[in-house]
């Protein structure tokens, strides 16, 4: 899976992270629905790590599609949900 953080760029994430991944969006959408700013924040910055840390750097001349787009650290509440899909921010 090719996961775009805005701004930052893209990184090829293993399909044995999904799962997890999968779990921080649901974190990142429960802080959303809470309206808990500092929830979202730490929730966001967990999925982004997470993506950091599991995914490797994308090259910079791909010029592929990315299966998600997430936002960059310091977006805001309202950005955030103008990424949202019916499934969150990551597919399944």
């Amino acid at each position: 899976m090719i996961v775009r953080i805005l701004t930052e760029g893209q990184y090829e994430v293993p399909d044995s992270l999904v799962d997890h991944l999968n779990q921080l969006d649901n974190a990142v959408l429960a802080s959303l629905d809470s309206g808990h700013e500092e929830e979202f924040r730490v929730s966001l910055n967990a999925l982004l790590g997470a993506v950091r840390t599991g995914g490797e750097p994308v090259a910079h001349d791909y010029l592929g599609p990315s299966d998600a787009t997430l936002p960059y650290a310091d977006a805001t509440v309202e950005e955030v949900r103008a990424l949202l899909k019916p499934d969150g921010l990551i597919p399944g």
